[in-house]
């Protein structure tokens, strides 16, 4: 009895100093922590999360999807290819091997006006034979081609209809990197769908064109095939760019697409609509981006801006003073870094527009305003020919619509050809040439072993053909 009365008593003991020493050495250690979870710096980042989180749930799409999922379309093309089987020929007799296929090739176009304005890529629609664009709500409709510009990739389609619901153009000089956007199209042949994302970039030059320089709206808004002529807009619904490219290794989004800013897509289709092509304005220097190198020569401090290598004879340029080794720094207080920013601007701007030039010489600013004028006589090194424009009068006294003068000839095998000056280059490769612009731009876009077709009316008012490899 005493052993179990012994073994009950130092049990109890046992237990007492447990928990004494639980209390003094476990429990309040752990009070410790609590306090110091609860402490001020922790209790600052949970704030600035919770503001994080409030307020991107507080950005609401819905109104610009609202606003822009119903005046965004769906754009199909019909081309017609012709294939030749030799065999089929040498066997069956001439022209027994020539077969027509049908190639349909589809994108997303923006209406941007009541009465069946369409705007989207000339991708979408180059070549096309006919064109189909369904809206929304199913309706079908055959669209007219009303012009295209393939240096900024837009093109401006039209259908018949009355009371269509649009989209308004915003000013895309105004977004800001880190600014929310929507891009809005027609994915892999899905209805118009919606996707977020962030300004990631503005000015992107891609290079993708040889030597035309693009400005693009790079985001990560998802875009893929089928996107290309859709809109992308900020959330108050305002077309801000035309979808129009991404980078992939595999043909589909994994991260950046890029857009045409919705300043150069207006002018593109301002100009389509009143002359029937765009009016390119220049500013009548040469140059391009400041570097490291032109920066120390100069003995300056910056390295954005264009940097002038020379100014053109009698141009808008010249008039208002600018010389060579000045630095473009600003047009119309719009920041110029580099030859993509200037590029851009341009492309905004119509021959006899005045703009406020600001540059940098000797280490001081000046501002000037220069007015732009018409790029008229080019030289295309790569025919041999230099290029002139024609007036409506001209045009009118050939008896043709479109084309450009040689006015000088230095390639030798065109010559012995009979080529001469006061030829007329009407197309190239089946496209109608307009103007210089439109022959510096195909001869830009030559991928490497295409052959080039050029049509040229001759002195006598025939059409004479001609390929160069």
């Amino acid at each position: 009895m005493k052993k179990i009365a012994s073994i009950v008593l130092f049990s109890a003991l046992g237990g007492i100093l447990t928990l004494g020493a639980y209390k003094l050495f476990l429990e309040n250690p752990q009070i410790v922590i609590e306090k110091a979870v609860e402490s001020k710096p922790n209790m600052v980042t949970a704030s600035n999360t919770s503001r994080l989180i409030a307020s991107t749930e507080n950005t609401d799409f819905t109104v610009a999807a609202e606003k822009t999922l119903n005046a965004v379309v769906h754009v199909k093309n019909t081309s017609l290819k012709t294939v030749r089987d030799p065999f089929a020929e040498l066997f069956y007799g001439q022209g027994s091997g020539i077969k027509q296929y049908s190639q349909i090739g589809t994108g997303s176009g923006v209406i941007i006006s009541s009465d069946g304005y369409i705007i989207t890529n000339n991708h979408v629609i180059k070549n096309a034979t006919e064109i189909e664009v369904t809206l929304n709500n199913k309706k079908v409709y055959k669209a007219k081609m009303i012009g295209t510009d393939s240096t900024n990739d837009i093109a401006l389609l039209k259908v018949e209809a009355t009371n269509l619901p649009y989209i308004v153009f915003g000013d895309s000089n105004e977004i800001k990197v880190g600014e929310w956007v929507l891009a809005v199209g027609n994915p892999y042949n899905l209805t118009s769908t919606v996707t977020a994302g962030i300004v990631s970039a503005k000015g992107r030059d891609l290079k993708r064109n040889g030597n035309i320089t693009d400005s693009f709206i790079q985001t990560d808004a998802a875009v893929n095939p089928g996107n290309s002529g859709g809109a992308l807009v900020n959330t108050r619904g305002e077309l801000v760019g035309i979808n129009t490219a991404i980078t992939s290794s595999t043909g589909s989004f994994i991260g950046y697409s890029f857009a045409v800013p919705s300043n150069i897509a207006k002018k593109v289709v301002e100009d389509l609509m009143e002359f029937g092509n765009v009016q390119k304005a220049i500013l009548g220097v040469s140059g391009g981006e400041l570097n490291n190198k032109a920066a120390e020569n100069l003995d300056i401090d910056i390295t954005e801006g264009f940097y002038i290598a020379g100014v053109a004879d009698n141009s808008g340029a010249e008039k208002a003073g600018l010389k060579k080794e000045d630095i473009i720094v600003k047009l119309n207080n719009v920041k110029i870094a580099t030859f993509a920013d200037l590029q851009g601007f341009l492309r905004t701007k119509r021959p006899n527009e005045t703009v406020a030039v600001t540059y940098l010489r000797n280490g001081k600013d000046y501002t000037v305003n220069v007015k732009l004028s018409k790029n008229e006589i080019s030289k295309v090194s790569t025919l041999g020919l230099e290029l002139k424009n024609l007036d409506k009068n001209e045009l009118k006294k050939l008896d043709i619509a479109n084309g450009v003068k040689i006015t000088e000839i230095s390639n030798k095998e065109l010559m012995y050809y009979g080529v001469k000056k006061g030829f007329v280059i009407i197309a190239i490769n089946n496209q109608k040439v307009n103007s210089v612009d439109d022959v510096n731009e195909m001869i830009a876009t030559k991928t490497e072993g295409e052959v080039l077709r050029i049509e040229m009316l001759n002195l006598n008012g025939e059409i004479e053909r001609y390929i160069f490899r």
